[in-house]
């Protein structure tokens, strides 16, 4: 089948992958004029990880990605609350790393190895579904017709939009933006550690990472609308929230206009009754993002297309039978997955005195193996068995 993908960042490209696998034609449609560069770091585990395996590109991921080791949360002082090791959670199995999106998103297309299409500087601006297939206008190029359309186009998916419906009916605001940006040169380093201090309303953190680059994670509470296309007006929004802010605050909120890249946007989870309509499906943060709190997105996003494209191989192209099964399959595990983003909000931006305390016992407690383990280890653990796919 002829089956165009929209978006070419994390899910995208891993649908295309299957696709081929299957003997299918997948066409990817990204709307930048390049695929992505830079991006924040995404922990990756669970589910996610065994899909890249079998895609064999966990070699190139653990060779462009970090393991972070430890979690130190620290007082508006810089003095040290707490430490989790990860190894303590997740094992020593290894099966885990944080990568830069970017990175993840380039090695997923790289293992496409030009079995798909690629339109780059485009995007839909007309789904017609008449039934025997899908006639799709696009902003630039002619129009053409496809069997089935996929929308991976994130959390303000263009696909989404036009074939179910506005993004009101589906947003859930979890009343906190993120912003992650990347400093070079900044001082304090600790290699290898996840520095955290939070107060009420927000929580900062720092990676430092390859290059004399640092990562810096603000999650703060906010209501009302947000300034999503005015990068000063985004950065002025974190100023006003964190002023007065203690540990290093100050020192990354001046540094943050020279920072190499920035991304903002709201902590917002997507939750939509079904998935697919007709001959267009949704997979990654189009058709139920978790939020960014669930530190998940990009391995739920690879788990969603490939067990979209292993049933679409299963059903031997009968698309309503592969998309039934598609989300019967995967809906309450996602379910779980965004319930628990939710439970988070508090740690990554507490309400109040109380939410601080609590957060701060928490993390104490969570140094010892046994107790993290007991907290945490579930939600490091993908309870789902992934469908074969062993095309013909």
């Amino acid at each position: 089948m002829r089956i165009l993908i929209v978006g070419a960042g994390i899910a995208g490209p891993t649908l295309a992958y299957w696709l081929a696998r299957a003997g299918h034609q997948p066409t990817l449609v990204e709307r930048a004029p390049e695929l992505r560069s830079g991006g924040y770091l995404v922990d990756f585990w669970g589910a996610g990880f065994d899909v890249a395996d079998r895609m064999g590109i966990v070699p190139e991921l653990q060779r462009r990605g970090y393991v972070i080791p430890e979690a130190r949360a620290v007082d508006r002082t810089g003095r040290r609350l707490a430490s989790i090791r990860s190894s303590s959670i997740m094992g020593a199995a290894g099966h885990y790393v944080s990568v830069a999106r970017a990175d993840l998103a380039a090695t997923i297309y790289a293992a496409i190895g030009g079995a798909a299409e690629l339109i780059l500087d485009d995007t839909v601006i007309g789904i017609d579904d008449h039934g025997e297939g899908v006639h799709v206008a696009f902003e630039r190029g002619p129009s053409r017709d496809f069997d089935l359309v996929v929308g991976a186009d994130g959390l303000h998916s263009r696909v989404r939009q036009l074939v179910f419906g506005s993004d009101e009916q589906f947003e859930r605001s979890q009343h906190i933006v993120v912003a992650v940006f990347d400093l070079p040169g900044y001082q304090p380093r600790d290699e290898l550690v996840a520095v955290m201090y939070a107060e009420v309303g927000f929580q900062v953190v720092r990676v430092s990472l390859r290059d004399d680059v640092t990562m810096v994670v603000i999650t703060a509470r906010h209501d009302g609308a947000l300034p999503l296309h005015d990068r000063a007006a985004q950065q002025g929004l974190l100023r006003a929230r964190l002023a007065g802010a203690g540990w290093e605050t100050a020192a990354m909120l001046e540094a943050m206009p020279r920072s190499v890249t920035f991304y903002f946007d709201a902590a917002s989870q997507i939750r939509m009754p079904a998935w697919t309509r007709g001959r267009v499906a949704l997979v990654g943060d189009a058709a139920a993002c978790p939020s960014l709190l669930a530190g998940q997105g990009s391995a739920l996003a690879m788990v969603e297309s490939y067990v979209l494209a292993a049933e679409l191989m299963a059903a031997d192209g009968d698309h309503a039978t592969a998309f039934a099964r598609y989300q019967s399959r995967l809906g309450p595990f996602v379910k779980s997955k965004q319930d628990g983003a939710r439970r988070l909000g508090v740690a990554f931006a507490p309400r109040n005195r109380l939410d601080v305390v609590t957060r701060n016992t928490a993390m104490r407690l969570m140094g010892l193996p046994k107790v993290a383990d007991l907290v945490m280890g579930r939600s490091f653990h993908d309870a789902i068995d992934l469908p074969a796919f062993s095309p013909a």
